[in-house]
């Protein structure tokens, strides 16, 4: 059996045991490939059969570093930053990991950073360490009985984010998702929409989409323009979504009330980013996802698809066929 190597794009997991378990039929090593290393020369030392990756870039550069490899698997749902038509053009799998059960983990998150921004819980957490008291009135907290909630994108995570957004007391809730079939929107009680119909109406905008080239700024300045006063905006999906300048903008001028962001265009986040100073705006560092739950099974499906690979099968969830 001829030994292989398969190299892990950090920042990832603690530790491998899982991917080390499901491949025990084939002689492979997993190396760590850092952040702070040299990627391309890393790579043509390594020299492997497969790449673990999950915000890293994988473009041509990459993929040339690597003459032996196989398959790229994305840990988790979103290929944009893995060039497919590339890899394809050189017969190389590209697989993601989209069954891996953060249904729940997601939403939660999105529900989480809705409650935060809402009753404003960091700003008035900060106050109250500093001695503070009697503070709830002096900044505006709107009511939110009768709500709407507006998804942008309703697969599976949406639809649990629309269920427990309606325990909170959401009584209708607005989506715009083009593959979204009017029979399964009925199943699931939503309303579709047009997309600036459901900007200008809901109280919540929630985004739930991948990020393609059709959904790239699917919230700009023109769509914040639309939202009113007191709506909050929450992204647990993909950075690229958002116009951050835009949302910026809007949070400082008021022009919204609130944000919950927990992904970025560019991460980790720059430091200098508009959002980071924006008021009444929460963020977090692409953690929706994370349960110690999901980490396994996420890293236990993404075994799985190099296995098929080098067992000489297609992925399961292959993303760049030919």
């Amino acid at each position: 059996m001829t030994h292989q190597t398969i190299a892990v794009l950090e920042p990832g997991y603690a530790a491998y045991d899982t991917e080390r378990s499901v491949l025990t039929s084939h002689e492979v090593s997993i190396e760590r490939v850092g952040a702070d290393m040299a990627t391309i020369p890393t790579l043509q030392a390594l020299n492997p059969v497969a790449l673990l990756v999950r915000e890293r870039i994988v473009d041509a550069a990459v993929i040339d570093a690597c003459p032996n490899l196989k398959v790229v698997v994305r840990y988790g749902v979103g290929v944009d930053n893995i060039d497919l038509d590339y890899a394809r053009s050189r017969r190389i799998h590209v697989a993601n990991v989209p069954d891996y059960g953060a249904e729940h983990e997601v939403s939660e998150h999105a529900v989480a950073l809705y409650l935060a921004v809402q009753r404003r819980i960091v700003s008035r957490d900060t106050e109250v360490r500093e001695g503070q008291w009697g503070i709830g009135q002096d900044a505006m907290i709107p009511s939110r009985k009768n709500a709407v909630l507006g998804l942008v994108g309703c697969g599976k995570i949406g639809l649990q984010a629309a269920g427990k957004f309606r325990a909170l007391g959401f009584t209708q809730v607005l989506v715009f998702d083009p593959y979204l079939s009017a029979e399964a929107a009925q199943a699931a009680g939503v309303e579709t929409v047009e997309l600036d119909a459901l900007f200008r109406t809901a109280d919540v905008v929630s985004l739930h989409a991948p990020l393609t080239s059709e959904t790239h700024h699917i919230l700009n300045a023109d769509r914040l323009s639309l939202m009113k006063p007191t709506s909050i905006v929450v992204n647990v999906s993909r950075g690229g979504l958002v116009d951050e300048a835009a949302l910026a903008a809007a949070l400082q001028e008021r022009r919204i009330f609130g944000a919950g962001i927990d992904v970025f265009e560019r991460e980790p986040v720059a430091r200098e980013n508009p959002l980071l100073s924006a008021p009444n705006t929460i963020v977090s560092d692409h953690a929706a996802w994370y349960s110690e739950r999901s980490v396994a099974v996420l890293q236990s499906n993404a075994a799985h698809e190099i296995k098929r690979v080098l067992d000489g099968q297609a992925p399961k969830n292959w993303v760049n066929p030919w």
